[in-house]
């Protein structure tokens, strides 16, 4: 067993509206710091070679989930730090994504969302080929464990994607903000 300390994060006053589900402006993180986005993703000299076999790569997966909304707060995930490119370990070779996120704060009762809506970016956006983990950053949550069981579990996720209200959600923080 390891022991963890969870960091703690400046903070920030954020107004917040209604949440993307629909409910009362009430977020359990209300003070957030909110961070600089990282910029567009530049095209390598290579990825524009026809010839040339397409790869993916740690940042074409950042790219598609830094734009994932927070279900409670007009941001994205990239907005919160909860995704970083860093944090994204791609193998093309091996077909394999890890990314990892860490929830804006010990106690986030969304960790699980937030794993799961980048799970079905993942499947609606990659080729089947890859096999993508999905996990919590260490020692940044205090139900790390069991959430990560439960990103992990195929017929976990399949169900959970089977609840119309919980995929209506997810679909919520895929949608592009207007």
């Amino acid at each position: 067993m390891r022991h963890c300390s969870f960091p703690l994060r400046q903070q920030c006053t954020v107004i917040v509206g209604p949440t993307l589900s629909g409910g009362s402006s009430h977020v359990e993180n209300a003070n957030l710091l909110i961070y600089q986005h990282s910029g567009e993703r530049s095209i390598m000299v290579r990825e524009d070679e026809e010839e040339l076999p397409d790869t993916i790569d740690d940042r074409e997966i950042f790219s598609l989930i830094r734009s994932i909304n927070d279900s409670e707060h007009p941001l994205t995930l990239e907005e919160l730090d909860v995704v970083e490119q860093v944090r994204v370990k791609v193998t093309d070779a091996k077909s394999t994504v890890a990314v990892e996120f860490t929830p804006t704060n010990p106690h986030c009762s969304m960790a699980t969302l937030i794993g799961l809506s980048i799970k079905v970016k993942r499947i609606r956006s990659l080729p089947e080929r890859f096999k993508v983990d999905v996990h919590i950053t260490p020692c940044t949550h205090a139900s790390e464990h069991a959430a990560n069981k439960q990103l992990a579990d195929k017929e976990r996720v399949a169900a959970a994607l089977e609840n119309t209200h919980l995929l209506e959600v997810v679909n919520q923080c895929l949608s592009a903000r207007s």
